[in-house]
C-alpha cells in the first residue's frame, strides 16, 4: 500500500472514531429526561453520525484495498456530511440563543418566560395547540414533576411563578393567597391536581424550552469538537488522495 494510501487510511480510520462523539451525543439527546415528551430534532443527530460512520468505513476500505471509487465516494459524502453538521450546529446555536430565565429573589434558581426564547421556540410549544396537549399528557402520564423537583428547568410546569405569592406545602402542593397579581395570568392557571398543577402555564412552556436548550448545550460541545476534528482529517484526506492520484500516474508514466 502506498504511503499517501496509509495516509488516507489513518486519516478515515481517526474520522470513524470522530463518529462515534456525534452519534453518542444524538443518542443521549434523544434519550434525555423530558425529551421523551417533547420530540424535538429527536434523531437526526445520531442518524448523521451514522452516516458519517458509514462514510468513513467506506473511505478505509477504498484506503486499504486501493478502490479509487470508494475513495472518491468517502470524499464526496464526507464533505455532504460535514456542510450538514455545520448547518445544524448553525441551527442549533441559532435557535437556542435566548435563555428565557430571569432571576427570582430570595430564590436559589430562576424562573422562566416564554418571550425570552427564540421565535423558532416560542413557535414550538404555541403555534400548534395539539402538540402541547400531547406533551402536556405525556408529562402528566410520566410524572415528571416527582422526577423533576429539584430541577429548576421543570419549575414552571410544577409550582407556580414565585410572583404569585402562594405558599409552599410540598413540590407539587401551594395554598392559594387571598389574591392572585393580576401581572401573571399563570397565577390563575394553578391548581394542585396532579393532572392539573402548572401544564397549561406560559412558565411551563419556557420551563420544558430552558431544559431543551440546555440539552442542546450540552450537546453541542462533543459536536463542535468532533466537527473541527472532522474539518481538519478531510483536508488531510483529500490531500492525500492528490498525492495518490500523483503517484498512479507518475508509476504509469515510469512503466
Amino acid at each position: 500500500m502506498a504511503v499517501s494510501n496509509n495516509i488516507t487510511a489513518c486519516v478515515t480510520l481517526l474520522a470513524l472514531i470522530c463518529a462515534i462523539p456525534v452519534i453518542a451525543s444524538g443518542i443521549w439527546f434523544a434519550s434525555a429526561q423530558g425529551a421523551e415528551c417533547a420530540r424535538l430534532a429527536r434523531w437526526p443527530v445520531a442518524i448523521l453520525g451514522g452516516l458519517i460512520l458509514l462514510a468513513a468505513i467506506a473511505g478505509f476500505v477504498g484506503a486499504y484495498w486501493n478502490r479509487r471509487r470508494l475513495l472518491a465516494f468517502y470524499l464526496f459524502a464526507m464533505a455532504s456530511l460535514i456542510a450538514l453538521l455545520i448547518a445544524l450546529l448553525v441551527f442549533a446555536f441559532a435557535v437556542t440563543r435566548g435563555s428565557g430565565s430571569y432571576p427570582v429573589l430570595g430564590r436559589a434558581y430562576d424562573e422562566y418566560r416564554l418571550d425570552g426564547f427564540s421565535m423558532w421556540l416560542r413557535g414550538y410549544v404555541s403555534d400548534d395547540p395539539g402538540r402541547w396537549e400531547r406533551i402536556k399528557a405525556c408529562l402528566v402520564v410520566s410524572d415528571t414533576c416527582k422526577k423533576m423537583a429539584r430541577q429548576a428547568g421543570f419549575s414552571g410546569c410544577c409550582k407556580p411563578p414565585s410572583v404569585c405569592g402562594f405558599g409552599y406545602v410540598s413540590p407539587t402542593v401551594w395554598s392559594s393567597p387571598a389574591s392572585h397579581p393580576a401581572a401573571d395570568p399563570d397565577c390563575g392557571v394553578w391548581g394542585n391536581d396532579p393532572s392539573q398543577l402548572c401544564y397549561e402555564c406560559e412558565s411551563c412552556r419556557a420551563g420544558l424550552l430552558a431544559a431543551l436548550r440546555d440539552q442542546w448545550h450540552r450537546a453541542n460541545i462533543a459536536l463542535v469538537v468532533a466537527t473541527v476534528s472532522l474539518v481538519f482529517l478531510y483536508l488531510v484526506g483529500c490531500s492525500a488522495y492528490k498525492n495518490a492520484q500523483a503517484e498512479s500516474l507518475f508509476r504509469r508514466y515510469k512503466w
